[in-house]
């Protein structure tokens, strides 16, 4: 997955726009934070306490949490070697979670069927 790739799923998100602050892309659902670019390759993706384990526990090759955004419902992807249906739905699941809609993105991946 790539950045360009983000782009287009947030695109598609009603609501969601996206910037750069700094040079680096974000995108947000009237003003709130989905995800943001850390670098070329890691985004910050916003997510629930729960959802946040259960991406780590499910895929840890693709999402980690380091110390500063431990205390943050936060949760950083590998779009170079993780997942990237993982991080599509984990994008989802952050748009849903700041508007309030359920398309089943999140559910599909707690309940253990494929991503995607």
């Amino acid at each position: 997955m790539r950045l360009a790739d983000v782009s287009r799923l947030a695109a598609e998100l009603d609501g969601v726009s996206e910037s750069r602050r700094e040079g680096l892309l974000n995108w947000r659902y009237r003003g709130r934070l989905v995800a943001r670019q850390l670098d070329d390759s890691h985004i910050v993706i916003r997510a629930s306490f729960e959802f946040r384990d259960l991406l780590l526990q499910s895929f840890p090759e693709t999402f980690s949490v380091p110390k500063r955004y431990a205390k943050h419902m936060m949760v950083v992807a590998d779009l170079v070697n993780g997942n990237a249906d993982a991080v599509e739905d984990a994008v989802i699941g952050a748009w849903e979670l700041q508007s309030g809609s359920n398309t089943g993105s999140a559910e599909d991946l707690s309940s253990g069927r494929p991503c995607g």
